[in-house]
C-alpha cells in the first residue's frame, strides 16, 4: 500500500465510522487531493462531507474551528506547509486554545493536514517546514509521518480523538510503500524504532528517516558497530522514554532533521538530552539539519541546504572518528 493511500483508507473509515466526520480544503473534492490522498472521498460521502474550498486557509481552518465547536469532527487541508501561515491565528489563537480559554467547555475534535520539506524543486516559497513553531503552541498535538503504517493509524486515530490535532506528511514520501497491519492497536505518540543497534542513537522524523537508513550500512561499515535509529513520529508530546531507553545503551546521540538548524526542531531533543541524560553521554551530540537559507530553486543548491544520505553518512563518520565511537 502507498502511503497516501493508508492515509485515504485511514479517511474512508473514519468516515464511515462516524457521520461528523468531514473534510475540506482546496481540491479534496472533485480532484481527489493535490496528493490524491482524499480520492475517491467525495463520491462516497457526497459533497455536504467531502468540501472544495476557495484558496483561502485562513477561511479554512476557521470554518474548521466553527464546525469543531459545533459537533463536528472536521479534517482541514492544507495544500503545504508554506501556506499554513496564513492560517496561523485561527490555529494558534483558536484551535489550540479554544479549550483552555473556556474551561474546558469547549473541545475542538479536528485535524489540520498538510505537507511541508524540501520536494524537487518547489523553492523557497514551497519547501519550508514549521514543526518548530507549531510544537512550540501548546494545546496542540503534532504528529509527522514516515511510515505507511503509522500514516494509517495516526490520521485514524487523529480524526476520532477529541483533540486538536496538526498532522505533518512530507511531499515526497506520498508514493512510498509499506505494509500496514490494520490489527494493530498502535499508539501514536509513542516513537517507532526503524533499527536496532548498540553503539550509536539516531533519531530523525518524516523523510529524514529514510535518508538515515539509506545511510546507515556506509557508517555501520565505516565505524564497525551498529546503529540504532529511532522515528520520532509524535513531535510534541515526545516519547522521551523510548529515546531515554536507547541513549542509555548506546551512550551517543545523533540528531538529523530536514529543517533549518537554528531554531530547528532538533534542538529540543539535544538540549533535553543534555539537561536530563548529560552523564549517560559518552560524546557530545551531533545535530544534523538544513542550512539556515531559504530553500534554493537550483537542484544542486537545494541538497546542498538540507542532508541527504550521503552528507549524514559522512558527517556520522567523521563526528564517530573523532569521537571514538
Amino acid at each position: 500500500m502507498l502511503y497516501r493511500e493508508a492515509l485515504n483508507r485511514a479517511y474512508d473509515e473514519a468516515m464511515a465510522l462516524d457521520e461528523t466526520v468531514v473534510t475540506l480544503g482546496e481540491d479534496v473534492g472533485l480532484y481527489g487531493g493535490s496528493f490524491r490522498v482524499t480520492e475517491g472521498l467525495v463520491e462516497k460521502y457526497g459533497e455536504k462531507r467531502v468540501m472544495d474550498t476557495p484558496i483561502a486557509e485562513l477561511s479554512i481552518v476557521g470554518n474548521a474551528v466553527g464546525m469543531a465547536i459545533g459537533g463536528l469532527r472536521p479534517v482541514a487541508e492544507i495544500m503545504t506547509g508554506n501556506f499554513s501561515l496564513l492560517a496561523f491565528d485561527q490555529i494558534i489563537n483558536h484551535m489550540a486554545k479554544l479549550r483552555y480559554m473556556s474551561n474546558g467547555k469547549i473541545t475542538l475534535p479536528m485535524v489540520v493536514r498538510f505537507p511541508q520539506g524540501v520536494s524537487k524543486q518547489l523553492a523557497a516559497q514551497h519547501s519550508e517546514s514549521y514543526e518548530q513553531m507549531l510544537c512550540a503552541v501548546p494545546g496542540l498535538r503534532v504528529l509527522s509521518v514516515c511510515d505507511v503504517n503509522y500514516a494509517y493509524h495516526a490520521l485514524k486515530h487523529a480524526i476520532l480523538s477529541d483533540d486538536p490535532y496538526i498532522f505533518i506528511e512530507h511531499e515526497l514520501l506520498y508514493n512510498k510503500k509499506g505494509g500496514v497491519n490494520f490489527d494493530e492497536q498502535l499508539d501514536p505518540f509513542k516513537a517507532r524504532i526503524a533499527k536496532e543497534g548498540r553503539y550509536v542513537t539516531i533519531v530523525s522524523y518524516l523523510k529524514m528517516v529514510d535518508d538515515v537508513m539509506t545511510a546507515v550500512p556506509e557508517i555501520e561499515k565505516e565505524l564497525g558497530c551498529s546503529c540504532e535509529v529511532i522515528d520520532l513520529c509524535s513531535l510534541n508530546p515526545v516519547d522521551y522514554e523510548t529515546l531515554k531507553a536507547s541513549i542509555e545503551k548506546t551512550s551517543r546521540l545523533v540528531m538529523v532533521e530536514e529543517d533549518h538548524k537554528t531554531g530547528g526542531y532538533g534542538a529540543q531533543i539535544v538540549s533535553w538530552a543534555a539537561e536530563e541524560l548529560f552523564y549517560a553521554l559518552d560524546a557530545p551530540p551531533l545535530r544534523l539539519a538544513g542550512a539556515d537559507v531559504p530553500i534554493p530553486y537550483n537542484r544542486t543548491l537545494e541538497l546542498a541546504s538540507i542532508p541527504t544520505p550521503d552528507s549524514i553518512a559522512k558527517d556520522v563518520i567523521e563526528w564517530g572518528r573523532k569521537n571514538d565511537v
